[in-house]
């Protein structure tokens, strides 16, 4: 049974204060205060990005964190963290918690705290009239990558099976929906081969778009773990932390990325390095590849990248003769108007030379979010629960057995995605929406119109941790929530790897976990008896385990959460085939290191050993398309080039938990900066430290000047982490993903 509302408020006993959290200051002589003594320790999985750290957190008599360090037996950290991760614990005690339920008297009025019983009662009966005045696809909800797995589960199922929603999506539509979309038409199935191990493993690693020096920090030390003397090559514009650290940085005109894979293609034909025995047993469509790809010779692609040929010839004779070669990708290949043709362009390169499934190769997607693979295969907007297809009637069989459900519930068709969501909105279709830990009025691309249509909304409900975010200050309802350390659930990781979140802390005041407002929420709209079952996290958790069977993601061999923690995590597919057998047993694995090989050290293990793929033919296809021109290129009245990416390991996203650490605060800018070339600076009167004007045809915003021949001449580069960026950004989508593409577009630069 769902436990109620009191009983849940009861368990909320006060909130995690600033003295609970362990500081150097608090030392005295090397001794640690009686108050702070560790009692015990647990494990936890870290909540911010998408590598899955493990972080042991110490707990004092009354089972509260105190303090935090990482995880040294983990196979994923090896005993390392990032600023973030450090710092997991500080945002939990941060003045601004939102603490009680908010809710605004009409739309002129202040939010005013109100009860939870008056809070559920606003949201059900506003839902509903909307419903009634406009049709049972006038609701929408935008969630998140950041929650747990079995809470993604509940909230999907709860809004399409109980309330009749179909429009929803999440955050992990800006971050990896392009790799989702991109794997699954590649391969059969949203499928990213690679694990960890496979950083230390390759003799080149080719990072296209991504700077795991900063984004992903833990992943970029497992690269400098690597003992094979590998190249490192990055793919970028910029010269970035990472390209300053590689072998070779190969500096493109952006978003030309797509011509460059196609001429390597080329180049790779023409000398003959193809594994032609691999591409005629495994895939599908590579003589057509051939055909397509004579029209991209050296001298096309030099002049349209802007790359010398030579260059092209050294990157080709890198992947033509190393034995192990891996190929990584992330925003900057994820975020384009043309992203998914970008990634599969990486995969076929894979495909082609057989740097796949095999130690150190892989066309290898890294996640951005904590839980986004868990938002790709639970979420249940996109796809139906376990990566089942909505328009599959034995699918929606399938999971409507498993949860005991009428499958007439099961909608048979897939709503709008988020941008299309908030076109609905624009023009009047969709009048509530209900918004889950992302922060839209801040990070949505152009986002002015972004504001200017939430203010359309007849009813504006937001559930986060904070009260203060942009988006929670437009509500007419705000629902306190739990945050990473006061839950518990699963987080899947990069690598396929499933992590175990512990609840450490006590959410404070009235707030609850995003699982139990979802469960009153299921009680007071009327449809609680269809989610008897989902009565706790892990009981949910053993339901999406029923759901995975036979499925790619299979993970019906685990037992539970203990298994999973015990395990360090593990890897799916885990079928119950395979579960109870030892880790030499399984395709592909290895035991970690200094490890005995045991059935509960499943350490690391990748995908399509054995050259069979998801689609019902066993193998992998070549996609491809020609390239197509950026939707808005510089000209005489904006003749820069803007690019946007993560500024520092110690800021996350909009900043809405990394600015709560004052020891974060000093690690990363407090104010918005702008990388400009050296010339262009000069040109423009621009000294290191001036107040630079950037302006865009839809905003502008004002940042102080960074001099550095990090970026081209022409282009300008901003962390993506502050509000005025997106005052800038051109609203391109690719077309398959529907992904925004917020990487590029045309800007003016002067000095006020």
């Amino acid at each position: 049974m769902i436990p109620p509302l009191d009983e849940l408020l009861h368990a909320r006993t006060g909130p995690m204060t600033a003295d609970m959290v362990l500081h150097p200051a608090d030392f005295g002589l090397g001794r640690v205060p009686a108050r702070l003594q560790p009692a015990a320790t647990t494990t936890s999985v870290c909540g911010f990005c998408s590598t899955g750290c493990s972080l042991k957190i110490h707990l004092n008599a009354a089972g509260e964190a105190i303090n935090l360090s990482p995880d040294r037996d983990h196979p994923v950290n090896l005993g390392m963290a990032c600023p973030k991760g450090w710092e997991a614990l500080t945002p939990l005690a941060a003045p601004d918690r939102a603490t009680t339920p908010l809710l605004r008297a009409g739309k002129s009025g202040a939010l005013a705290p109100v009860s939870w019983e008056r809070a559920l009662a606003a949201f059900t009966e506003n839902f509903k009239r909307v419903q009634r005045d406009h049709g049972p696809h006038s609701i929408a909800f935008l969630s998140t990558g950041q929650i747990v797995m079995e809470e993604m589960a509940l909230l999907g199922a709860l809004f399409k099976f109980g309330m009749g929603g179909l429009h929803c999506d999440s955050n992990t539509r800006q971050c990896m929906a392009t790799s989702h979309v991109a794997y699954k038409q590649s391969f059969g199935f949203d499928a990213p081969p690679f694990t960890y191990a496979d950083f230390e493993e390759s003799d080149a690693l080719i990072f296209i778009g991504a700077n795991p020096c900063i984004a992903h920090p833990i992943m970029w030390q497992r690269v400098m773990m690597n003992r094979r003397n590998p190249e490192i090559v990055v793919i970028d514009p910029r010269a970035t932390e990472t390209a300053q650290a590689a072998t070779l940085h190969v500096p493109l005109r952006p978003k030309s990325d797509l011509t460059l894979l196609y001429g390597l293609a080329h180049l790779l034909v023409a000398r003959g390095a193809v594994k032609r025995d691999f591409i005629a047993a495994h895939t599908s469509g590579f003589n057509e590849f051939v055909k397509f790809l004579a029209s991209f010779p050296p001298d096309r692609v030099a002049a349209e990248t802007g790359l010398p040929e030579a260059t092209l010839h050294r990157l080709v004779e890198i992947i033509a003769t190393r034995e192990r070669v891996s190929f990584w990708w992330t925003m900057g290949v994820n975020q384009s108007h043309e992203a998914t043709r970008t990634a599969q362009a990486i995969i076929n390169l894979a495909l082609m030379t057989g740097n796949i499934g095999r130690p150190g190769t892989g066309a290898n997607s890294i996640t951005g979010q904590c839980n986004a693979m868990g938002s790709r295969l639970f979420g249940n907007a996109t796809s139906l629960l376990g990566g089942h297809d909505t328009a599959n009637p034995a699918h929606r069989e399938k999971v409507a057995d498993v949860l005991g459900l009428d499958p007439a519930r099961i909608p048979e068709k897939t709503g709008y995605a988020y941008d299309q969501i908030l076109d609905a909105i624009d023009r009047g279709e969709i009048r509530a929406l209900w918004m889950i830990a992302t922060n839209t009025a801040h990070s949505w691309i152009n986002q002015r119109r972004a504001q200017e249509i939430l203010g359309k909304l007849d009813f504006l409900v937001v559930q986060d941790m904070y009260a203060t975010t942009e988006t929670a200050r437009m509500a007419d309802l705000v629902l306190p929530a739990a945050g990473w350390g006061e839950k518990e659930g699963v987080l899947i990781n990069s690598e396929r790897r499933l992590g175990v979140v512990r609840k450490v802390a006590r959410a404070p005041g009235q707030a609850l976990s995003d699982f139990a407002i979802f469960q009153l929420i299921a009680e007071a709209w009327g449809c609680g008896e269809l989610f008897r079952a989902w009565r706790t996290p892990e009981a949910v958790f053993q339901l999406l385990k029923k759901i995975s069977a036979a499925q790619p993601c299979d993970f019906t061999g685990i037992r539970d959460y203990a298994h999973i923690a015990d395990s360090g995590g593990i890897q799916w597919p885990f079928p119950e085939t395979v579960g109870a057998q030892s880790c030499c047993a399984l395709p592909g694995s290895k035991p970690g290191p200094q490890q005995d090989c045991a059935p509960t050290d499943i350490r690391q293990r990748r995908l399509f050993a054995d050259g069979k793929f998801f689609h019902p033919d066993g193998r992998a296809k070549f996609l491809f398309d020609p390239p197509r021109p950026m939707p808005e290129l510089p000209d005489a009245e904006y003749p820069f080039l803007l690019l946007t990416g993560r500024g520092s390991s110690a800021q996350w996203h909009t900043g809405s938990r990394t600015d709560k650490s004052a020891v974060l605060r000093k690690l990363a800018p407090t104010v918005l900066t702008v990388e400009i070339h050296p010339d262009d600076a000069e040109r423009l009167g621009l000294g290191a430290g001036d107040q630079a004007e950037i302006r865009s045809r839809r905003g502008t915003a004002t940042a102080t000047a960074v001099v550095t021949a990090t970026v081209q001449r022409g282009q300008i580069f901003l962390p993506m982490h502050f509000d005025a960026v997106n005052r800038l950004t051109f609203p391109a989508f690719d077309p398959h993903s529907r992904q925004p593409s917020y990487k590029a577009c045309a800007v003016a630069v002067a000095k006020p």
